[in-house]
């Protein structure tokens, strides 16, 4: 069989016009850039769930058709392989393009606030430009990502009721721009970035703890659950800059300016519980409103490179700042008269009493402790600590370990088990024990929400990934009473699931 039939009649010309992009004159480059963006701009505005079928199996056409001229199905790194060298062509220029697909679902099978099975999408699609490749830029790059996340009714959170979200992509259901920005690099010395800016994708970070579904083990709950609108990370980022100077080989100080809040200026002017995801729905809001999230982290890495054969390890310690005038007391509220005086939200009052500024400190240690033939042990700890009577959650803990290849027979999969613990602040553990004795018993007293996870990520094939998932979550919301029954807190709850991943 010829490489044509293998292929199907259509492919040919596929790779064809692909290869003209990527290697043909500018002028046709300008032209079919401006058909394609055209293109996508009215398949983004229909939004219509019937063209998603027909998409993949497009996808999944091409890859089965380039499975002829190209490496195995089950070798390649993606799915789609290298398009008849089109892939190659484009990233020999500076172009690099990904295309993501993550699946999940998960089912709270005791606790919580409801029993039910979840199920979450999100396409992710992200372009990446080497400009001195592209245009002779030294130095410079670009970087663009966006979502397509989906869900069916419920998700996790929603049944829970916890701090730490069970998903790391759970989001309201939208299209929407993540990240955009420009970096500028000056030699290996130093770096800047400006535009739309994700904190989680720099600071805070432990590579161990990836290995995990539950949000918490990405942007930890002592941010998430304590800057407005969860602060400048997934899925809402913001505009900012970030600058980076490496002093050394394995010595870095990072630093970061973002907007206070991702949600926009008018998002709870009329309803202070107000969804900050449906007042940003499709991440093109560029809040410059609720002051400046700064952010600073020193880092020490040693044997970082795919090609190290030392113990990889990770030392970081950091501090954040919010300039924002929003951080409602957890204990006290204004009484309306106009004199300032406070008294307990127990007693409703009319208006909440805020705090100007919030800071936090924090630390991450990633350390591996053995590694051979591609497999390895490691560990981290995360923890950090915010002022109580301003923030749900003063203190914060976590920690795990990861095995690659606890199989020898396995050497690509990953197991991984992690416990976080978030404090609850004594001021608001005060205003519990005030609506105790105001009401009478019973009504709990919150205290502390952990959570335990056992996560392994089998490895099918380089593009193709499925992840077992089991959590564990020990008085969600830190004892919270149960909306049906107030006597009662939220039961743990016992969530499991399954995650695939394909990269395209």
């Amino acid at each position: 069989m010829s490489e044509v039939q293998a292929r199907g009649p259509f492919l040919p010309a596929f790779d064809s016009a692909i290869l003209r992009l990527a290697k043909g004159s500018e002028a046709n480059q300008v032209a079919s850039g401006r058909a394609f963006f055209s293109g996508g701009g009215d398949l983004l505005k229909s939004g219509k769930r019937w063209l998603a079928p027909f998409s993949a199996a497009a996808l999944c056409l091409t890859a089965w058709g380039a499975a002829a001229a190209e490496q195995g199905l089950w070798e390649r790194d993606k799915l789609t392989g290298d398009w008849g060298g089109a892939r190659s062509a484009l990233e020999n220029r500076g172009v690099v393009v990904t295309l993501d697909y993550i699946g999940e679902t998960l089912s709270i099978q005791r606790g919580g606030l409801h029993r039910g099975t979840t199920y979450e999408g999100r396409l992710d699609g992200i372009i990446n430009t080497d400009l001195e490749k592209l245009i002779g830029w030294t130095g410079g790059s670009t970087h663009v990502r966006a979502f397509q996340i989906h869900k069916h009714r419920h998700n996790a959170a929603d049944l829970v009721g916890s701090i730490a979200d069970p998903s790391n992509i759970d989001a309201t259901p939208a299209t929407r721009l993540f990240t955009a920005w420009f970096q500028q690099d000056f030699g290996k010395f130093a770096s800047i970035r400006v535009g739309q800016l994700a904190a989680d994708d720099e600071f805070l970070v432990s590579a161990t703890a990836g290995g995990l579904i539950n949000g918490t083990f990405g942007w930890a709950a002592m941010t998430a659950a304590n800057l407005p609108s969860g602060g400048a990370a997934y899925p809402l980022a913001t505009p900012g800059a970030r600058l980076q100077v490496n002093l050394t080989e394995s010595f870095s100080l990072l630093a970061g300016a973002f907007s206070g809040d991702p949600a926009g200026k008018r998002c709870y002017d009329d309803n202070p519980d107000a969804n900050p995801q449906i007042c940003n729905k499709h991440g093109t809001t560029f809040s410059f409103s609720g002051g400046t999230f700064w952010i600073g982290e020193a880092q020490y890495q040693l044997n970082q490179g795919k090609d190290a054969t030392g113990l990889a390890s990770a030392y970081k310690i950091g501090a954040w700042r919010h300039t924002g005038n929003r951080f409602a007391d957890q204990h006290f509220g204004d009484d309306g008269t106009g004199t300032g005086t406070l008294v307990s939200l127990a007693n409703e009052p009319p208006l909440p009493f805020n705090h100007t500024d919030n800071w936090g400190i924090y630390g991450v240690i990633d350390q591996m402790l053995w590694r051979a033939d591609g497999r390895s042990v490691s560990v981290f700890v995360r923890g950090g600590a915010s002022p109580s009577d301003r923030n749900l959650v003063s203190r914060y803990i976590d920690g795990g370990v990861g095995f690659k290849g606890l199989l020898a027979s396995r050497p690509d999969d990953t197991l991984t088990f992690g416990v976080a613990h978030s404090k609850i602040s004594k001021d608001a553990a005060a205003l519990d024990q005030d609506i105790l004795a105001l009401n009478g018993p019973p009504y709990p007293i919150r205290s502390a929400e952990t959570v335990y996870e056992l996560s392994y990520i089998v490895q099918i094939a380089p593009w193709w990934t499925i992840q077992p998932d089991i959590q564990y979550i020990v008085r969600p919301g830190g004892g919270i009473p149960h909306p049906d029954d107030g006597s009662k807190t939220v039961g743990n709850a016992f969530v499991i699931g399954a995650r695939t991943t394909i990269n395209f």
